[in-house]
């Protein structure tokens, strides 16, 4: 504050200083778009950060196993945290059943399935249209409060898949304050059931060991859960997801539709952010899966943008709820080695190349095995590969734009160079707000100047671009000739920011030459 001097001496006035530091904003925080468990998520439409797929779990209720409601979102999760990724955030939809013309068929959500043995009604947690669950009660025994040759104490055990729960010594007459009566034994501790009475209440009419199926019952005119619109609306304007300050790249798992394709890339155009694409389920590399769709032909009437990146094929991984195979969409596994190659490299490295090691897969499906000269025709299309590689393993073998085909967009090619102008617009939109409403001349400019200057001269200290000298690797402009009076009259500054890439040695070329075979003496 301003000093008044009042008497001989010295005087300590503290200014304020007018340099501003720049703080890098994050590289890899992930957001997921798709169906979660139908049964346990707890919110839906809402944007949940999470940390860990320990979270998801407890948020969206973890892996499900169902072909009528799409399973995508849980599997990508856990394969991008399981391949380096660390910060996510997941919109879980909540699937509809529906006709073949899109309307909802019912009221709308999926049904539980359910199983009655005697008066007890069981229902499922778990969507069990592809792995059953088993219900079964057996050493059944009376009370010392039993009547005549009622028996109201059995052992429970409920098994999906790989999981299996048993309760011993469930008391099913009560008392209903008992720790072992039924309803305080499986509500609310149970993963896979819920119990009520199909009647007053349990009875005691279970009169043998008996042992049920639950199968799913689909309500009549059922055709599909999945709906573009579903997803669209996701990405409408002050939606939970357009609320969020700051993500870099959007996973739709298992999603190639051109209307939510078409939305994505546009609201990612709008928050500088990066999509990662999965191809078709059923696209092949090659003529000898046919009928099966090429990949090369599948892309061709999809939307495009220079925000985004197709991977290519499906990865097989073994399912931890059933312990088989599964195919799994890449979306997943690539935002992790996006994540992964951020941490020990820095954005401006292309994700992808032999060190980008993919875990927790057994390998490509075998319609998008792959060749050199097979890549050689998808490579100039935008399609990245995934290829495995003896002695090495699964890795991402692509580094290319969905607009590498299109001569207008050169420039944003490869993904590493588009990702880093994202890098560099989304940093300075966090970090220069200050400038707001300041007076816009000469000293705003080389306020705004140097501290842009000081932060492209720490990304050129670290490798991000080329060039040997700071002057090679970027310029930085705020001056008159950036800012006319026009533009001050109408409250605007303008920064120019240009910078060097780096770009991947996607070919490289080895020379050969032999020498003369003189002996030199």
């Amino acid at each position: 504050m301003p000093i008044t001097p009042t008497f001989p001496g010295l005087y300590i006035e503290e200014l304020p200083s007018n340099a501003h530091t720049i703080t890098a904003a994050a590289t890899s925080i992930t957001v997921f778009v798709g169906y979660t468990h139908p049964f346990k998520t707890k919110n839906f439409n809402k944007a949940v950060r999470l940390f860990s797929f320990t979270e998801y779990e407890r948020e969206f209720g973890g892996l499900y196993a169902s072909g009528i409601v799409e399973h995508h979102v849980a599997y990508a999760v856990n394969q991008f945290f399981l391949n380096g990724g660390s910060d996510a955030y997941v919109i879980g939809l909540q699937a509809q059943t529906r006709a073949s013309d899109g309307s909802i068929v019912g009221s709308g959500p999926i049904p539980r399935a359910t199983a009655t043995v005697g008066n007890i009604v069981f229902t499922a947690l778990e969507a069990t249209d592809r792995v059953a669950m088993n219900v079964t009660i057996n050493n059944l025994k009376a009370s010392p409060i039993a009547a005549g040759t009622d028996k109201d104490i059995a052992d429970v055990t409920i098994a999906y898949g790989t999981q299996a729960e048993t309760y011993r010594a469930v008391t099913i007459t009560g008392p209903t304050t008992a720790p072992d009566y039924i309803d305080n034994r499986l509500n609310n501790r149970s993963a896979l059931v819920s119990v009520a009475p199909s009647g007053a209440n349990y009875g005691t009419n279970i009169t043998a060991a008996d042992r049920q199926a639950f199968v799913l019952a689909l309500p009549a005119g059922f055709a599909n859960t999945f709906s573009a619109k579903d997803f669209t609306d996701v990405f409408q304007q002050d939606t939970t997801l357009d609320k969020i300050a700051l993500f870099n790249l959007m996973v739709i798992p298992g999603v190639a539709d051109n209307a939510v394709w078409s939305a994505a890339l546009s609201f990612c155009e709008r928050k500088h952010s990066f999509v990662i694409l999965d191809p078709p389920a059923q696209a092949a590399a090659d003529p000898s899966f046919a009928p099966l769709p090429l990949v090369a032909d599948s892309i061709g009437t999809l939307p495009t943008s220079m925000n985004g990146a197709l991977y290519f094929p499906y990865l097989l991984s073994l399912d931890p709820l059933t312990g088989n195979p599964i195919e799994v969409a890449p979306s997943g596994f690539v935002a992790g080695i996006f994540a992964r190659t951020d941490v020990n490299r820095g954005v401006w490295k292309a994700p992808a190349g032999l060190e980008t090691i993919i875990q927790n897969t057994t390998g490509v499906v075998d319609r998008g095995r792959m060749t050199d000269q097979r890549q050689g025709t998808l490579n100039p299309i935008g399609v990245n590969c995934i290829r495995n590689f003896p002695g090495v393993g699964t890795v991402v073998f692509g580094a290319r734009t969905q607009v590498t085909a299109n001569p207008s967009f050169q420039q944003w090619r490869y993904v590493p160079v588009r990702r880093m102008a994202l890098f560099i617009e989304q940093t300075l939109l966090l970090n220069l707000g200050w400038a707001v409403f300041e007076p816009n001349d000469v000293p705003l400019w080389i306020a705004l100047r140097t501290t842009v200057e000081n932060f492209m001269l720490s990304l050129f200290n670290q490798g991000a671009f080329q060039g040997t000298k700071p002057s090679q690797a970027f310029r930085v402009t705020c001056d008159g000739t950036t800012t006319t009076q026009q533009d001050i009259d109408n409250g605007i500054v303008n920064i120019l920011v240009a910078f060097a890439p780096l770009k991947p040695a996607e070919f490289v070329i080895i020379k050969i030459a032999q020498l003369a075979g003189q002996t030199q003496a």
